[in-house]
């Protein structure tokens, strides 16, 4: 079982969001919980992070260190990857 870490910029993200996108996207962390990398896509340029899901036109961009799930940024597809 892994437990879920979101850094303050993350946390910031998620501040940002609308209560209907911030609900979904809490909905998918769950998911994170039992199998991260099954639920995810390994992303082609480290730079911001490993590994990417989806929720709605939201992406969640994480890495995996040892039990624990590192979430790193949250934002809308068209500005995540810049």
């Amino acid at each position: 079982m892994f437990r879920i870490l979101l850094t303050k910029r993350a946390l910031k993200d998620l501040e940002k969001l609308d209560e209907n996108n911030k609900l979904r996207i809490k909905e998918k962390l769950n998911i994170l919980l039992s199998d991260p990398i099954s639920n995810s896509k390994k992303l082609s340029s480290p730079l911001i992070g490993t590994y990417r899901f989806r929720a709605g036109d939201y992406r969640v961009i994480f890495d995996i260190d040892a039990d624990k799930v590192v979430i790193l940024h949250i934002g809308h597809r068209k500005d995540i990857y810049k």
